[in-house]
């Protein structure tokens, strides 16, 4: 018998929808995935939201299970945490993530989810895909024992950068924001904050994430000769200008981009599954529950998400809830983180 379920869609640029879908028996090697939260990314999504995937981009900015096409309608996100309801028996009843958009009940193969770990809360599972972003970065990065290291855009990849790299031993970690706001989550995560302004100089590495080309030519001057920026920022259809010449080529300084569409070459013997499943053990540590700023209904979505993209609701991950039946579960909170 088929089931019915709930879905996030994307109408138009700005304007979002909560729909029935129907959900098919899962065959074999496949599983019925009940949500229990799903992740807004808010820089991808919004931007997304606001229909600013330029038509160049449109192939590579899929996500994994999208339905529909940029800039609408589409069914689009990858942070969903829920519980297996049918399935393999090595999976059935166990939490999972999956990289499928906000919907209350999906079926994808077996292999498209991963166990979340018994000491990760599902709550904060959600913050896989972004965790794994930063170690693809930071594979990209190799930072060095020592190393003095700036993130300059405190967003929901930046602190999950800050946040791992807070970890490795007698490094200097400064994470650089203009909202003053941020320094209580880089307190949290146990490294340094600065603003723009005032950051430390001198950097070996600088990883950047503001998505503005202020970040981007900030994190240039804060570098030492021969230094290299890490480019995460995704500027979706805008075009941006960089101080080129000044120290620039006498400096050698190095611009490079990291992207985890691709495992980072530095790591040639892992897999995307590997590089999800150590993203979900890092999510052990309690501090990550920083970077979630926020949490409302399924059923509320498409009055939130506008919200998120203008700032009305300032938020670095805010949580989806799904209740038991159709999605909703009451309405929205946030932190004002």
């Amino acid at each position: 018998m088929k089931q019915t379920g709930r879905a996030f869609w994307i109408d138009a640029p700005g304007r979002g929808v909560v729909r029935d879908v129907e959900v098919p028996t899962p065959g074999t090697d496949e599983v019925l995935v009940r949500a229990l939260y799903s992740g807004v990314s808010r820089g991808t999504e919004t931007l997304v939201f606001r229909g600013g995937v330029p038509a160049g981009q449109h192939t590579a900015m899929r996500a994994p299970f999208q339905e529909g096409d940029f800039p609408g309608p589409v069914k689009y996100g990858y942070l969903s945490v829920g519980v297996v309801e049918e399935g393999p028996a090595s999976l059935a009843g166990r939490t999972v993530f999956c990289l499928f958009p906000h919907q209350s009940r999906y079926v994808v193969p077996a292999s498209a989810v991963t166990p979340v770990p018994d000491g990760v809360p599902a709550e904060r599972a959600v913050l896989a895909g972004t965790v794994e972003t930063a170690v693809n970065a930071l594979w990209d990065a190799a930072p060095l024992l020592g190393d003095r290291i700036a993130v300059v855009g405190g967003g929901m990849v930046g602190c999950s950068v800050a946040a791992l790299l807070g970890r490795f031993p007698g490094v200097r970690v400064q994470l650089v924001d203009a909202d003053p706001s941020r320094a209580g989550i880089a307190e949290a995560l146990g490294v340094g904050f600065a603003a723009p302004q005032d950051a430390l100089g001198d950097c070996d590495l600088v990883v950047h994430a503001s998505a503005t080309e202020q970040g981007l030519a900030r994190s240039l001057e804060l570098l030492a000769a021969e230094g290299t920026v890490i480019e995460l920022s995704w500027y979706g259809d805008r075009t941006v200008s960089l101080p080129l010449g000044e120290g620039f080529h006498s400096r050698r300084l190095t611009i490079r981009s990291s992207q985890v569409g691709t495992v980072s070459p530095a790591r040639p013997g892992r897999t995307y599954a590997d590089r999800l499943a150590l993203a979900l053990d890092l999510l052990a540590d309690p501090a990550l529950d920083a970077l979630i700023t926020g949490e409302s209904a399924f059923e509320d979505l498409p009055d939130v998400l506008p919200k998120l993209a203008s700032g009305e609701i300032p938020a670095l991950c805010h949580r989806i809830r799904y209740g038991t039946g159709d999605g909703s579960a009451g309405r929205h909170r946030h932190t004002g983180a």
